[in-house]
């Protein structure tokens, strides 16, 4: 009998889209013969298509919703390996000259279910060998929170930097996401004193999976990511998880734990907040 798989892919992405897809399909294989019968969703990190020295590089790339080579591309990788994929991110064309970090959820067919546009841009100082990050100045930020109901489960869909904001995975588990998905790029110094607390308290207080990936090492234009991407069930336990390089955490989607723990722990609905999003 097939279970559901739900498989953190690990990255160390350089500015070669090609290069990238190589590396992605790789570890595809890898996963299919780990597990040959199971449905599997798979989460791949944010910029895992190109980690550009300048911003401006990745917006003369960036395609137009539903067609161009990198869409192309990764739906061919879903349907060649029979997996839902989320593609976290690539750049999709904006009016206003700039462009969303899109992540994208390819079904098995290889047909998109539905895109997230980065909400929360990465405008901060950090005290790294880049310094400062000012996302906003190519990226224009979305506006749409992004619940995709399918089979295996119902897909709420974030990216990095939102993990900062539990408002947006509150709002997530109102509309009914049962999994969490965070394709991230965190810093090693953020990634050091936060990723772990966070990601493991946005999957306790909406009792929620979290597929949380994540690049992880030095890469080719010098930044330094933290790596540890996570398999994280609803009580906050780490399933499984990959510290540092290439390679991917998987662990099993278990509904009638996630179901049991919400009925003996009823959060939800003893919710007496809510949220909005900002336009």
């Amino acid at each position: 009998m097939s279970s559901v798989k739900l498989i953190a892919i690990q990255m160390i992405s350089s500015p070669v889209i090609e290069d990238n897809l190589a590396a992605i399909e790789c570890q595809l294989m890898s996963i299919r013969k780990l597990h040959p019968q199971d449905e599997i969703l798979v989460v791949l990190p944010e910029c895992c298509l190109m980690f550009a020295t300048k911003d401006h590089e990745v917006r003369d790339y960036s395609e137009q919703p539903n067609q161009g080579p990198m869409q192309d591309a990764l739906a061919q990788l879903s349907i060649m390996f029979n997996v839902y994929m989320v593609a976290g991110t690539i750049a999709i064309k904006a009016d206003d000259g700039r462009h969303f970090a899109a992540s994208i959820l390819f079904n098995p067919q290889g047909e998109q279910l539905g895109q997230y546009n980065k909400i929360h841009l990465f405008d901060v100082d950090v005290n790294d060998g880049v310094g400062s990050y000012r996302e906003s100045d190519n990226t224009h930020p979305g506006q749409h929170v992004s619940v995709i109901k399918t089979p295996i489960g119902n897909i709420g869909m974030a990216v990095c930097y939102d993990l900062r904001f539990p408002a947006l995975f509150q709002t997530m588990r109102e509309q009914g996401a049962d999994i969490f998905v965070l394709p991230s790029a965190f810093t090693y110094v953020t990634g050091q004193a936060h990723w772990e607390l966070l990601t493991r308290a946005r999957a306790i207080e909406n009792q929620c999976y979290m597929v949380a990936s994540n690049q992880g090492g030095e890469h080719k234009n010098g930044r330094v990511t933290w790596g540890q991407s996570m398999v994280i069930d609803p009580w906050g336990n780490i399933e499984t998880q990959i510290q540092y390089g290439e390679g991917f955490a998987s662990a099993t989607f278990d509904r009638e734990k996630l179901q049991a723990m919400r009925s003996k722990m009823p959060m939800a609905s003893q919710q007496r907040f809510h949220s909005q999003l900002k336009k």
